[in-house]
């Protein structure tokens, strides 16, 4: 006997609508007004740092639109400027003092002032009142436009003779010598987007050209003309010492033209010394009464290639020292404390 099956039937399937259901837009975060950090280093400002602070806060009061940070980097000041930039920072919110725990030099107190800053764009700018503080406004103006990095160049300076005309030789014959295009006339006030801020960050060595790695970083740069004005109070932090040593770390960070020069100071040498052979041989044999006589210039060849060697030695060893100096590996900078904003330790 066959066996059936005996299960019901299964009822049909209702039809089925198919409803296509549109997802709700996601509501859009409201976005904050930019915040614009400033780096600021001070050395020994005790002078100017209270009428610097004035004119800013002045200015920075006529964008009501935007938000501000003030990141003051004490670079081991003397002279009591920490005592009034606590001040600051405990009658102004938008102020954060970093306290170095010795003077580690201006390059190194922008950096830290970098590496700190929170603004969707950061301005770096002396507090001498040289570089004004409406102009740094006109770059922000720039960068909301479109620009990643705003340079501020001095379109005149209120310097000596000396200072203006060594500067000028210098940033030519330094944008000449290197693959870098780095801007005429201007020093290290400038705006920064984050990005180009974070990237910069990743930027550790010891001997820094802040001005020159930026211009090397490439990204959407353009340039904001000023007058700048003279110091307001106290003596320049740069005298002829430190600024022949921030110009031999320029050349020496972004171009090798000194150690080409040394191979063709070679060459030249050695030609002219062809020349004094061929000359001593020639007198030697036709002149042998008066070889005696060869003694100043052998003196001068002797002196000659004495002064090209140690020259030689110098620049090859301005080289090596940078090596050195980046191989111990060692902090670029120790901070003691840092007061205001969140950073209060």
């Amino acid at each position: 006997m066959t066996q059936q099956d005996i299960r019901p039937p299964s009822p049909a399937p209702a039809p089925v609508t198919l409803v296509t259901v549109e997802p709700e837009p996601e509501p859009e975060p409201e976005r904050g007004r930019p915040l614009i950090s400033y780096v600021l280093p001070v050395y020994n400002e005790r002078d100017g740092i209270t009428a610097f602070h004035t004119e800013l806060t002045a200015a920075l009061d006529s964008r009501p639109e935007l938000d501000f940070e003030l990141v003051y980097v004490n670079d081991g000041s003397t002279d009591g400027s920490l005592e009034l930039l606590k001040g600051l920072a405990e009658r102004d919110g938008r102020v954060r003092v970093v306290d170095f725990a010795r003077n580690f030099g201006h390059q190194l107190a922008i950096t830290a002032g970098l590496d700190l800053a929170r603004g969707d764009a950061v301005i770096v700018m002396d507090t001498d009142l040289q570089d004004p503080p409406k102009v740094s406004l006109e770059l922000v103006d720039a960068w909301r436009e479109g620009a990643e990095i705003v340079h501020a160049r001095r379109r005149s300076r209120q310097d000596s003779a000396f200072k203006r005309a060594t500067a000028h030789l210098y940033y030519r014959v330094l944008r000449s010598s290197t693959d870098v295009d780095i801007p005429l006339d201007t020093g290290d006030f400038r705006l920064l987007d984050r990005r180009v801020a974070d990237e910069l960050r990743r930027y550790r060595e010891r001997s820094r050209f802040v001005r020159g790695i930026v211009a090397s970083m490439g990204y959407r740069q353009t340039e904001v003309a000023f007058d700048r004005d003279e110091r307001f109070a106290g003596e320049t932090k740069y005298p002829l010492r430190k600024m022949a040593r921030l110009a031999i770390d320029g050349v020496t960070s972004f171009s090798t033209a000194p150690l080409k020069m040394i191979t063709r100071l070679g060459f030249v040498v050695l030609a002219l010394s062809l020349l004094g052979i061929l000359y001593a041989l020639a007198m030697k044999f036709f002149r042998p009464e008066i070889t005696v006589s060869g003694w100043t210039m052998l003196m001068c060849v002797v002196l000659f290639l004495g002064g090209t060697q140690m020259l030689s030695l110098g620049v090859i060893g301005a080289y090596v020292g940078r090596i050195y100096s980046e191989a111990q590996g060692r902090p670029l900078y120790l901070v003691r404390e840092v007061v205001g904003g969140d950073g209060d330790h």
